[in-house]
């Protein structure tokens, strides 16, 4: 008669004593790793806070069609279509980090993303080029939303990988307190500049200032990604296959996988329908719906993410004690009963109800960005944990993520209910709740196909 199961799902196993012996790893080395693939997660965002709040002034530049709504429209159009090519960017990054390595194909993508960014600022006027100047912008949002469909799941992967399993959600929260720092630096930078310059200087020449920063970025980032080794878990993979490791099939990808790609589209769709919308929605909801400041609407998401980077590390150590599992849970619970009340709160319209309302959504979100990067890569084995979690990744955040500011809107306007963005973050909390019920424990545990690493 088989002896009593174990727990379904324990935070920190007993070793089993035939398990390998654990892979310790230089400290130093991990550090390193973390700052690199983290200032990637920042430059990302950094351009995606820059493009957000400068979109009126691009319209202008770009797109002088003497409209102001259709400016900004065709503006975030151009931003919008960076995401349609980042599912195409997973498909082939994430395979090919499965097959030459992460370090390689994370170089070549922040060699992309701040190419692109760079591009941006170097591009002409339509004044000065005419319909060239829209297509340029257009070319190097692909170029950006290309690189980035491999950014992410490489970036997690790699810190994942080198990360201790006692440590993995703590190291990992710092991936996501990269992207709340680009995010307020690009932000705050073109706060800033739309304080100190005039509208005139703005749309002729301080628009470029935030895009050109970004070479500089690129090249620090380059040199820090370089120095990096390979991960311990890539490297005792392709030693264990090295014959067969060169091409990894896209069965074994995606349909073999099925169904650890179900768990990981429901956790980014939770994820980043929250996320998008607290950051990236919200603002416009309190100056166009609400009819507030847009200037004070600013400030307080950035003083919501500062609170969030502060919270962040704290709360990917709490994922290493207590399991990503309850700490997701907790998200999407909160998320499901306090979207409404949280809502109701910033539609009173006092700068102290809005505060309120917005920083508890923030907090809730800390439970995702902070257990999401060590949770996500451990969905799959090393053999395709980049090309399977690149591809569930990319396909939520662009049929879901991106689209949630776009969605909203549209039901606000079809119904007249001002509710919307509570029901929309509860729908989404329903179907992240699902995912956490059905995945796996994975905090204090070795990675999927991994030895124990310490």
């Amino acid at each position: 008669m088989p002896s009593a199961p174990a727990p379904v799902h324990p935070v920190h196993p007993p070793r089993d004593p035939g398990t390998p012996e654990a892979v310790g790893v230089d400290p130093a080395l991990v550090k390193r790793a973390v700052k690199a693939a983290a200032l990637g997660n920042a430059m990302e965002w950094f351009d995606f806070g820059v493009y957000s709040y400068i979109a009126v002034t691009l319209g202008k530049v770009f797109f002088p069609s003497g409209n102001p709504t259709a400016q900004l429209l065709s503006t975030f159009g151009a931003f919008a279509a960076a995401f349609l090519v980042r599912p195409l960017g997973g498909l082939v990054f994430g395979p090919l980090g499965d097959r030459v390595g992460r370090q390689k194909v994370l170089a070549v993508t922040m060699i992309m993303m701040a190419a692109g960014t760079f591009a941006i600022g170097l591009i002409p006027s339509y004044a000065t080029i005419g319909v060239g100047a829209p297509l340029l912008l257009l070319a190097a949002r692909l170029v950006q939303g290309f690189s980035t469909g491999g950014e992410y799941a490489g970036a997690s992967t790699f810190i994942a990988e080198y990360a201790p399993d006692k440590k993995r959600g703590f190291l990992g929260s710092w991936l996501e307190f990269g992207t709340l720092a680009g995010y307020i630096a690009g932000a705050g930078l073109v706060t800033v500049m739309t304080a100190l310059l005039s509208t005139e200087d703005l749309v002729s020449w301080g628009w470029r200032i935030p895009f050109l920063i970004a070479g500089p970025m690129g090249v620090i980032g380059l040199y820090l990604r370089l120095r990096l080794e390979e991960t311990p878990a890539f490297t005792a993979e392709t030693e264990k296959a090295e014959a067969d490791r060169r091409k990894v099939p896209l069965r074994e990808m995606i349909t073999g996988q099925w169904q650890a790609l179900l768990l990981c589209v429901g956790l980014v769709l939770v994820f980043n329908v929250t996320d998008y919308m607290l950051l990236s929605y919200m603002p416009s909801y309190l100056t166009s719906e609400l009819k507030y400041d847009e200037t004070h609407g600013l400030l307080v998401v950035l003083a919501v993410m500062a609170l969030m980077m502060i919270v962040q590390p704290f709360a990917g150590a709490l994922s290493d004690r207590v399991g990503r599992r309850p700490v997701i849970a907790a998200g999407c619970a909160g998320f499901l009963f306090l979207s409404v009340p949280a809502l109701l709160l910033i539609r009173q319209g006092s700068l102290f109800a809005i505060a309120l309302g917005m920083g508890a959504l923030g907090l809730l979100l800390v439970c995702f960005t902070a257990a999401m990067p060590a949770a996500l890569p451990a969905l799959f084995p090393t053999r395709v944990r980049y090309g399977s979690l690149s591809v569930g990744f990319n396909i939520s955040v662009s049929l879901f993520g991106g689209t949630t500011p776009l969605v909203v809107t549209a039901l606000i306007g079809a119904t007249g209910n001002m509710m919307m963005p509570a029901y929309y973050m509860m729908a989404a909390a329903v179907i992240g709740g699902v995912a956490v019920w059905f995945m796996t424990e994975s905090a204090g545990r070795p990675l999927p196909g991994s030895p124990p690493q310490r």
